[in-house]
């Protein structure tokens, strides 16, 4: 008869189910929220443990390991734009790994086993940690080198912007997928992180993450302070956000690696665009 420990058991899924999460995001670019992804985690480790009460076996059926898996990738990654996307990575990381840990099955490896689809372990806590810690190394170095995107790939670039003589220098991603538009000219629209750009504006006048937040605030004070010209309220559409605004800034001129943009029309985002740090402003093509 073997024997069960609970705790034991939701700290392996919890781990597991932490870094499946986490190398789903990483390889569709997302941007990387841990205590979401802690919540995501805990959801699906939660129900590993709650299938092996007494009383809970109809959890072991199919739907319900699905509906367990659709949670925990709702609370990690809910609010992303991408979060099809982002799911159908998750699924398909998650079926890699239950392919080797199967695959140990048939090798005879007894550490790590699958029992009715739930990952268990007899080894000691202490092992599972440091075995944790060792996958998430290993996921981290695999991943900064087949996923993160890479100027030589050329989808990084250098941008210089610059507005009444003072200047910022970002690196931006140049994105496909990003259809964001100025509706007046048609041209793409810059979307950068508003804390990188501050240094356009006059001391004390640049927008805080916060009031970016109220686009509609911000676009107030600012005309107050004599932008009436410069600033306008930008609409977007994204997965979720069926009519978002954001505060976009009239820029004098805009270069992005040898090609110069002119007056571009740069969207202040209240957040970063990417956990790593590889950009920090986005581009359409």
């Amino acid at each position: 008869m073997t024997v069960i420990y609970l705790d034991e058991l939701f700290l392996l899924n919890f781990v597991v189910d932490y870094l499946l999460l986490l190398a789903a995001g990483r390889l569709c670019g997302e941007v990387l929220r841990r205590g979401w992804l802690a919540l995501g985690a805990a959801v699906g480790a939660g129900y590993a443990a709650a299938a092996f009460l007494p009383g809970m076996g109809f959890l072991l059926h199919p739907l319900c390991k699905l509906a367990a898996a659709v949670l925990a990738l709702l609370a990690g990654y809910g609010r992303s734009r991408h979060l099809l996307r982002v799911g159908l990575v998750f699924f398909a990381v998650s079926a890699a790994f239950g392919g080797g840990i199967f695959a140990l099955q048939l090798l005879g490896g007894q550490g790590l086993t699958l029992r009715s689809g739930i990952l268990y372990s007899a080894m000691d806590l202490r092992l599972i940690l440091l075995s944790a810690a060792g996958c998430y190394v290993l996921i981290t170095l695999v991943l900064q080198r087949t996923a993160r995107h890479t100027a030589a790939r050329r989808e990084l670039a250098p941008v210089l912007l610059t507005l009444e003589g003072r200047r910022v220098a970002l690196t931006a991603l140049v994105d496909t997928g990003n259809t964001l538009t100025d509706p007046a000219t048609g041209r793409p629209v810059m979307v950068a992180e508003g804390e990188k750009v501050a240094r356009l504006f006059p001391a004390g006048q640049a927008p805080s993450g916060e009031e970016l937040r109220r686009p509609v605030d911000a676009l107030e004070r600012l005309g107050r302070q004599g932008w009436q010209g410069r600033c306008r309220l930008l609409p977007y559409r994204a997965v979720g956000v069926e009519c978002g605004m954001l505060l976009a800034l009239r820029l004098d001129g805009a270069k992005v690696g040898t090609e110069d943009y002119g007056r571009l029309l740069l969207a202040l985002s209240p957040t970063p665009l990417t956990d790593g740090g590889g950009y920090s402003a986005l581009i359409g093509t």
